[in-house]
């Protein structure tokens, strides 16, 4: 506890039950636990009414403090893969009979590949088994309620990107689930930023800036691309910047090049050389950018590629994350209007695929058939696991070894999970693994050695997403900015949730209305030489050794830094906060890390270890965004489609 806390809101009720969630969390190295302060300590800087009643807790979209990787979902996996353990105690079969597919994942690969599966097997028996309390993988819902208004929001995996370029079997999925993609133009407001007059900006931090200011920029600068023209022109916007006059005048030249000043590389080559190199050496030795301040403004702006400018390469740089230079590249002109908005999403994100698949899977599980009323459809999650249910879902369910029953390959598959700190054995005809490449070789050891060595490629990209539910957003709207870049602060981005309508479930309009504010930080390591993989498992570290209350304090101090000036109060305001770590997060994809990876005109190349890693063994096949080399929605259905193939 620090003395500004109390100013914070670090001892109101909610922190209290959020700490008691949250300090579970345990090192990736260390079984030391973290202590949190005693509330009678707490209760001597300040005391505050008890909150209104939440959402009942046990429902798991609704639990709020941490999430994601949540205590009690990897503890297991831990044991089994960093300490070797491989004695669990007396294993017991409560599971009558063989099951014709055991799928380890319920996310949206193994949600799919059951579908799949019972698709072409009407009658088949299935059972679905997943680590975490929910279902979903990364596709995580997160609600929650202030006064008499219900807040949805995503946790994770966040909207179907360029639908239009689906394949047909993702298509088809889609079609099934009922997905209508035309009504996705209806439900999202586009005009929301407008309406309301909110700017990108750029947000210094008197830490590492000596000042502590927000400056809106003009659209297409700074800030997420929907927003609208700030007050100020460009020019503006850089005098008021916390850098030198000459920095000042360097960057505004990076930002208005509009002439091509690698004209030596012809255009047909352009891709290749953007490709090869990095983008802080684009900057430096292409355009000749020189002061330092620039450099660590831009430092972590190539978000969720979840690396810094020195090792992302420059063509991502500039495409994926709309970094300034694409004109001072020749690359072919555009402008904002050719930037398509993210429409087609759910205000939970993919959660609602994940919903209208586990709907379609388990009858009586919610009300409802449509896309729409998934929305807001109650789960009745005691349905989930019913013994007369053809295909059953277990939560909570960590497998610690799938194999070939007596060796034998053309024998059932035995899988060992823990529940309840009890072993629990099923059988099966065939498994399906939809969790991540890493803990397969654990929990499958009798693989090829090149297969286990493939599938330890995997190293996924840790990702945090923070969301605060606020009591009202007025303090956004009197800043008359909407999505803020922090450089150098503890979250890299700060955003008001996208503004998505329903039937039954309306955005808020009224800046004194409840809403849900989106922070994300892509932890990783700068400018020390290390590449993609070795930076995300030191990344991995930082975020599983960071205790929820001090991420708690980041997120209460970065908000108060930003709004101050406004009314905002981080005590009366803050009604809930969530935090979804992702300790393992995006798969990993060669074409995000060009300049350390080789990559092959097909993705489905042999060469890949991610296609060595996906080979089926026996009755075992995997499936999972792993296999495609891709965190896209898109890869883990197509690889859910393919497995399933398999296993026929």
């Amino acid at each position: 506890m620090v003395k500004s806390d109390g100013d914070l809101g670090m001892c109101a009720d909610i922190s209290r039950r959020d700490i008691v969630q949250g300090f579970a969390a345990v090192t990736a190295a260390s079984s030391a636990l973290l202590s949190s302060p005693t509330w009678s300590t707490i209760s001597k800087l300040k005391t505050y009414p008890p909150p209104a009643p939440k959402i009942d807790s046990r429902y798991p979209p609704a639990r709020i403090g941490l999430r994601g990787n949540h205590p009690g979902s990897f503890e297991v996996a831990h044991q089994l893969a960093r300490a070797g353990r491989s004695d669990w105690g007396e294993v017991s079969e409560l599971d009558a009979g063989v099951y014709d597919l055991v799928v380890v994942g319920a996310g949206i690969s193994g949600l799919s590949a059951a579908y799949f599966y019972r698709k072409k097997n009407p009658q088949a028996r299935i059972l679905i088994i997943d680590n975490h309390d929910d279902f979903g993988g990364h596709a995580k819902r997160n609600e929650f309620t202030v006064g008499d208004k219900e807040l949805i929001s995503y946790g994770g995996s966040s909207y179907l990107v360029n639908p239009a370029g689906y394949s047909a079997i993702v298509k088809g999925l889609m079609a099934d689930l009922g997905v209508d993609f035309d009504r996705f133009k209806e439900t999202f407001d586009v005009d929301f930023f407008s309406r309301h007059g909110l700017a990108g900006a750029l947000h210094f931090n008197e830490q590492d800036w000596g000042v502590n200011r927000t400056v809106a920029f003009p659209k297409g600068y700074f800030g997420h691309p929907m927003t609208v023209d700030g007050p100020l022109k460009l020019t503006e916007s850089v005098q008021l910047l916390p850098i030198s006059e000459a920095a000042k005048n360097e960057l505004l030249y990076l930002l208005l090049i509009d002439e091509d000043q690698i004209p030596h590389i012809a255009p047909q080559d352009k891709y290749d050389y953007l490709s090869s190199v990095s983008y802080r050496d684009f900057l430096a030795d292409d355009l000749d950018i020189r002061h330092p301040e620039i450099f660590q403004l831009l430092q972590d702006f190539t978000v969720d590629n979840g690396l810094g400018i020195e090792a992302v390469d420059a063509f991502s740089a500039l495409s994926y994350s709309r970094l300034p230079g694409w004109d001072a590249a020749g690359l072919p002109k555009k402008t904002s209007a050719n930037y398509q908005p993210p429409i087609h999403r759910f205000p939970d994100g993919n959660a609602s695929i994940a919903r209208l698949l586990v709907r379609k899977l388990i009858s009586g599980v919610a009300p409802g058939s449509t896309m729409d009323d998934i929305v807001t459809a109650t789960f009745d999650y005691t349905k989930l696991d019913l013994p007369t249910s053809s295909t059953r879902l277990r939560l909570n369910a960590t497998a610690v070894n799938v194999e070939h029953q007596n060796g034998e390959v053309g024998k059932h598959v035995a899988i060992t999970y823990i529940s309840d700190n009890k072993a629990y054995r099923i059988n099966a005809h065939r498994c399906l693994l939809a969790c991540n490449n890493s803990i397969i070789p654990y929990l499958c050891p009798s693989l090829p050695s090149e297969q286990k060595q493939a599938l330890a490629e995997q190293v996924k990209q840790p990702i945090l997403f923070t969301r605060v539910a606020l009591r009202r957003w007025s303090a956004l709207k009197q800043l008359g900015v909407g999505s803020i870049m922090c450089p150098g602060s503890y979250y890299v981005g700060v955003q008001i949730a996208y503004p998505v309508n329903f039937d039954n479930y309306r955005f808020t309009d009224d800046p004194d209305s409840p809403v849900v504010v989106n922070l994300w930080r892509f932890p990783h390591v700068n400018n020390q030489g290390l590449n993609a993989k070795q930076q995300y498992r030191q990344a991995r570290y930082e975020l599983l050794t960071t205790s929820f209350e001090d991420i708690e304090r980041y997120t209460r101090e970065q908000l108060s830094r930003l709004l101050v000036g406004t009314d905002f109060d981080p005590v009366e305001d803050i009604e809930a906060i969530t935090l979804n770590r992702w300790a393992h997060g995006y798969a990993y994809d060669i074409s995000s890390h060009m300049l350390f990876d080789t990559l092959y005109d097909d993705y489905d190349d042999p060469r890949y270890p991610h296609v060595k890693a996906r080979q089926p063994f026996g009755r075992i096949s995997i499936a999972n965004a792993d296999a495609g080399a891709s965190a896209m929605l898109e890869s883990a259905v197509e690889q859910a489609h393919r497995a399933v193939t398999e296993l026929a």
